[in-house]
């Protein structure tokens, strides 16, 4: 299926930031993966618009937070901690079931990491 990524990628995750738990943001996060790569897509603004995206194998570690605000409307924010230059953090700010999807982008990143031959001692944070 053809999508903005490529002809040959598939969205995996969409979501966009919430507020008050309705999606009415122009924030868009994507989790999009084809043959050769994995990775997340931020997308943010409506007449000026930022895209950002980071490679799954080069995140290192996975934080989640949820204020008590948060848990009233079934929301949570995603720290994503990497060894990019250009994007070391990328928070994915106000997702609906944070915890699912944190669990789901480890997984992921732990299957990118498997498939390059990547162990975790072979980094130096």
């Amino acid at each position: 299926m053809a999508n903005r990524f490529g002809a040959n990628s598939v969205i995996e995750w969409h979501d966009r930031k919430r507020i008050l738990g309705m999606p009415i943001s122009f924030t868009v996060y994507d989790l999009v993966s084809s043959e050769d790569w994995t990775k997340i897509c931020i997308k943010t603004g409506l007449l000026f618009t930022r895209e950002e995206e980071i490679n799954l194998y080069r995140i290192h570690d996975i934080s989640m937070t949820s204020s008590l605000g948060q848990k009233i409307f079934g929301v949570g924010t995603i720290c994503l901690y990497s060894n990019d230059e250009s994007t070391p953090n990328i928070r994915l700010i106000n997702v609906k079931n944070p915890t699912k999807v944190r669990n789901m982008i480890a997984t992921k990143i732990e299957e990118e990491k498997a498939k390059r031959g990547f162990r975790v001692g072979e980094f130096n944070y």
